[in-house]
This record gives structure tokens, sequence and C-alpha cells, in this order.
């Protein structure tokens, strides 16, 4: 690294507009931010839809219909798990960046009991890729349960493909969990 008295003024004013152009990242932060935000409001307003909609299982007396409800119920929050885990990861990637590029935000460091500073500590590329890669993970097995509650086993391959669906899960968990194990 150069001392600014070896450097010229060109290079310095250079190398200063250069580093400058970090803050356009704070477009993709804010887009981040704003689009998580509104991932947990539909997640929210979704789960306020679905206890409306439960509250008549309880008077429905046809055992048919009820479970009709329940089946369409479990999908209905299977779903809305999947909104707020793509609203962690879009919030995890906004103050990521925000970490990487700008500046650590003070708040989530001012005390060393909070479990915000573990989630926050992102010094590198490699560890919001991890972090994004271990709700990602989640939001893949979420989608398969929610497939897997709607299908309907009729043959012994449908059967097959199914337990091979499930050992898959398994082993791409057990396989992100031995990744990140070992940083």
């Amino acid at each position: 690294m150069k001392k600014s008295s070896d450097r010229s003024m060109l290079e310095s004013t250079f190398e200063n507009g250069i580093w400058q152009t970090r803050w356009a990242v704070l477009i993709a932060v804010i887009s981040s931010v704003i689009a998580a935000l509104l991932m947990f409001y539909i997640a929210a307003v979704d789960t306020f839809y679905i206890i409306d909609h439960m509250l008549l299982y309880g008077m429905e007396t046809d055992s048919l219909i009820r479970d009709e409800s329940k089946a369409e119920a479990v999908a209905q929050v299977v779903e809305v798990i999947d909104i707020f885990l793509l609203a962690i990861v879009l919030l995890i990637f906004g103050l990521g960046l925000y970490e990487l590029y700008i500046s650590k935000i003070d708040h989530a460091y001012e005390d060393d009991n909070d479990a915000s500073s573990h989630l926050l500590s992102i010094n590198s590329l490699d560890d919001l890729k991890a972090r994004l890669g271990k709700v990602i993970m989640m939001i893949l097995v979420v989608k398969f349960f929610e497939m897997a509650i709607g299908m309907e086993i009729e043959d012994t391959m449908s059967l097959l493909m199914f337990g091979a669906g499930v050992l898959m899960t398994a082993g791409a968990l057990i396989l992100t969990e031995m990744a990140t194990s070992r940083k």
C-alpha cells in the first residue's frame, strides 16, 4: 500500500471515486429490506385469513368437509412459513450487504449477549452466502413438504419416488449442516 505522499493527485482522486461507488449497494440494501417488510406483511395477512378460516372449522359437523379444511389449512400454513423464510432471506441479504460494503451496524453489536450480534456477524461474501444458503435450504424443505402434502400415492412407484425425495431432502440437510459446521 502506498503512502498518501507517494500517490499522485489524479490517482488519489480516482481511488476515492472508486471507493465512493460502494454506496450504490444501498440501492440493493434498501430494496431488499423493503421487499422483506412486504413479505412479512403478506405472510401476516395470510396468517390472519387462515385463523379466520379455521374458526369455522370447529363449527363444521361434516367430517369430510373438516378433513378438506384441515388439509387446506396445513397447506396454507406451510405456504405462510415459506413466505416468512423468504422475508428472512431478503432481510439477511440486505443487512449482510450493508455490513460488507458500507458499515457495521452498531446497534447489533452493543449487547454482547444479544443473539443478533451472531446473526449479523458477516465478515465476507462466504459468510453471507452460508447464511443465505441455510435459509434457502429451509425454503426448499418447506416447499417439498408443501408438495408432499398434496401428493397422492397411487402405486408403488409413487411411494418409492416419495421416499427417494425424503431421503434426498434429509441428505441435503445433512450435507448443509456438515459444510457449515466445518467453518
